[in-house]
């Protein structure tokens, strides 16, 4: 199949086909005054259980934006397993290919929010630490029928190395978003994507550049589209995100202002939409402004999978955007 770098606009009866290999958690989401500082105390204002996992976050949200999107992972066998997968079905997510495995629980991720919107996560990896080089290896052919390839961090790292090199083997987009922030530097191949979108703190992580602005995350994009990356978006949050394309030109794309309350798997929604603006042909520019509204309206719900946005949603605030 043609690479999708160069598919140019799908036909309008066609969906972008996103395969997402990686998490499915199960998020214990704690609503607070503030997050806590070591060794403080602090009282809940709400509890709440909610599917999760950024892989799985990036699938929903994929579906919601209009693609054919697939999921490829592993949940343990257990009632958290069961809810993470029919939270993807209900959405129309294809759970096929999510495999449930009995040594080991469901991934967990315990999640503080505070009521500015900012959080603190915890993650405890269990069935998603299952998923293998070979899971990916034996399953070819669903990475030689997708449009984009959607990866993180929450699997190990050499099944996302595998997912990464069987993309590219069929000419298929890959988009990583390299979060958790890894804490050993990146192998060479998983430098080499398409597209690789790192936060502030993870593009820290990976170029050693404090990144406060978009001044800063310009010098960090540079950075790392100098250690192989075809594209690089550095996501800023309330600032937006800047743009390195495949030429090296920068571009600073603003974020809409909306009124945060969460910013729980903002970055997923952002993730999901840029790989289908891409996709669908747009600018690298224009793919970071359609992904920085569905990031925002993420933000104003709360949650994981249930604040990820629906595509008319996307579609009216880019429209409504002073740079749209």
């Amino acid at each position: 199949m043609p690479n999708a770098l160069s598919l140019g606009k799908l036909a309008e009866n066609m969906k972008p086909r996103i395969l997402v290999v990686g998490s499915l958690n199960l998020d214990l989401v704690a609503r607070v005054p503030n997050l806590p500082q070591p060794g403080e105390t602090v009282p809940i204002d709400s509890f709440i259980q909610s599917p999760g996992g950024k892989g799985a976050n990036q699938a929903v949200a994929a579906a919601r934006l209009g693609a054919l999107a697939t999921m490829l992972g592993c949940v343990g066998n257990d009632s958290f397993g069961a809810t993470l997968l029919t939270a993807l079905r209900e959405n129309g997510v294809a759970t096929t290919h999510v495999r449930i495995v009995s040594e080991c629980a469901s991934g967990v991720a315990l999640i503080g929010v505070e009521r500015s919107g900012q959080n603190a996560i915890m993650v405890a990896g269990g069935a998603n630490l299952c998923l293998l080089s070979s899971d990916v290896q034996r399953l070819e052919h669903l990475f030689a029928a997708a449009d984009a390839v959607l990866l993180q961090l929450e699997i190990p790292i050499a099944t996302v190395a595998a997912a990464c090199q069987l993309a590219k083997r069929h000419g298929v987009l890959v988009v990583l978003d390299p979060a958790p922030a890894p804490s050993v530097p990146l192998p060479d191949d998983l430098c080499a994507v398409d597209l690789i979108s790192p936060n502030q703190s993870e593009a820290e992580s990976l170029t050693g550049i404090a990144v406060a602005d978009p001044t800063d995350a310009a010098r960090a994009a540079a950075v790392l589209r100098g250690r192989g990356a075809r594209q690089v978006v550095v996501k800023l949050g309330a600032q937006g995100a800047v743009c390195c394309d495949h030429r090296g030109d920068i571009s600073h794309v603003p974020a809409p202002q909306v009124q945060a309350i969460d910013t729980t798997a903002a970055g997923d929604a952002f993730g999901a939409a840029l790989a289908i603006a891409l996709v669908e042909g747009r600018s690298l520019a224009e793919a970071a402004q359609f992904a920085c509204a569905a990031g925002a309206l993420a933000t104003t719900r709360c949650g994981a999978q249930e604040a990820m946005p629906w595509r008319a949603a996307v579609d009216e605030l880019v429209a409504h955007c002073p740079h749209s």
